[in-house]
């Protein structure tokens, strides 16, 4: 989704991400091993995201809202969303823009600055992204899922398919579900779903295209 809005993915590059393995900067292990390595690297998409701006397809979503009642279940960790204004926004995978304790998981605090060690929270320990990296718990897979459920129609823009748990989500919606799938690589077939419906095209293209689709008569 934000790919359209400058902001790179590790998907496009055989397991790296910005030259680097995923692992040793998306990962608990990764983060044991050279903290400074990772918080840095963090710091750099911080600091991109801080100079990104909405593109077409997050402004679409805006507008389907006007109409429609719009839940985002995102697995990016940028605030492109929110910042076009999309009201209901829920980050599966954690927010950039935010730091939590190393110790007490429940204390996340806002972050647009750079991040280092000796960064610390009121108790004296260090401070990490607020990311949900390989190998955690998704804390609101639960309700993504009760959403999915309940949904009339879901819409799936740019995803490779390959991350789980948020993979499996697309499973939960009900056979006459209408499920509209971007991607200008589409990683499932017209087959694979009752009610399938293929755009391949990017965000930026395929999802104001829908959603003008999705209002027409509206």
């Amino acid at each position: 989704m934000s790919a359209d809005s400058g902001l790179k993915t590790f998907r496009d590059a055989d397991g790296l991400w910005e030259g680097h393995d995923v692992m040793e900067v998306a990962s608990p292990q990764g983060f044991a091993k050279d903290p400074e390595l990772v918080l840095e690297f963090y710091n750099q998409r911080r600091r991109q995201l801080l100079e990104a701006s909405p593109n077409a397809g997050h402004k679409a979503l805006v507008r389907l809202e006007q109409h429609y009642d719009v839940s985002i279940l995102t697995q990016n960790v940028d605030n492109l969303h929110e910042k076009a204004g999309s009201s209901r926004v829920i980050h599966l995978h954690g927010e950039l823009l935010k730091a939590r304790s190393t110790v007490d998981e429940e204390l996340i605090l806002d972050w647009e600055g750079d991040l280092r060690l000796g960064d610390l929270d009121g108790k004296g320990h260090q401070l990490r992204p607020h990311i949900v990296w390989f190998g955690e718990m998704v804390p609101l897979l639960e309700l993504a899922a009760e959403l999915t459920q309940q949904a009339d129609i879901l819409i799936v823009i740019g995803t490779s398919m390959q991350v789980y748990p948020a993979a499996n989500l697309i499973h939960y919606v009900g056979p006459s579900t209408p499920i509209h799938f971007v991607d200008p690589r589409p990683s499932v077939g017209a087959s694979d779903f009752n009610q399938l419906h293929l755009i391949a095209k990017t965000a930026a293209e395929g999802v104001p295209e829908l959603v003008d689709s999705l209002l027409e008569g509206v």
